[in-house]
């Protein structure tokens, strides 16, 4: 298996050889999922919360006399029956916290990869350098590779001159080879890597 170097302008210059063990194969759809789940649980703020009928202000004295009224028996105005009482069994502040082996961590991100490889949606950069903040010598990268909605690019122990020319493009979003996990390959469009960040990303999938 090999995949193409592109430069800038969107044309390939270099191959790499991929390594048919770890990037063969059929894409891990189960384990995928599985994953994602995770990191969309891990994502929930879990601050959702309603008063019971204790919780709920007033309610204190009872509306009226147990017996002799020709009303149903009440003991607060704050019961759930009422209108304005408390919640019954309503959410409360939770974590949703979902522990993830980091092997599953590793695989899904592995399959993630193999599946933008699989539709060409991954594509390699030979050289993402910049001595200077500047976007114009990138503004091109959207047309180069036909990116139609957001995108990421991955970059490596990136300089702050390469991070501020990047981050001004509208169709990507930016991110580092040691933090991209399976969410984000799979919410973008495109992965557009360094080619340090691949070398990093195939050392992380590896267990390096």
């Amino acid at each position: 298996m090999e995949l193409a170097v592109h430069d800038l302008d969107g044309k390939p210059v270099a191959q790499i050889a991929l390594d048919e063990k770890l990037w063969g194969g059929r894409v891990n759809a189960r384990l995928l999922s599985q994953v994602i789940a995770a990191y969309r649980t891990n994502a929930r703020q879990g601050t959702g919360s309603t008063k019971t009928r204790g919780e709920v202000s007033g309610g204190g004295k009872k509306p009226w006399k147990q017996k002799h009224t020709g009303r149903a028996r009440a003991g607060s105005i704050r019961s759930p029956l009422w209108r304005h009482g408390g919640a019954v069994f309503g959410p409360h502040p939770r974590p949703f916290t979902v522990r993830l082996p980091e092997r599953m961590r590793r695989l899904g991100l592995l399959n993630s990869l193999k599946g933008k490889v699989r539709d060409e949606e991954l594509v390699i950069v030979d050289h993402l350098h910049a001595d200077a903040p500047k976007t114009k010598p990138f503004a091109r990268l959207g047309r180069a590779f036909n990116v139609t909605r957001r995108s990421l690019i991955v970059l490596h122990q990136p300089g702050e001159a390469l991070v501020r020319s990047l981050r001004n493009l509208q169709e990507f979003s930016l991110c580092q080879a040691d933090t991209l996990n399976a969410l984000d390959v799979l919410s973008a469009q495109k992965i557009v890597l360094a080619r340090e960040a691949f070398q990093r990303l195939e050392q992380r999938v590896r267990g390096a």
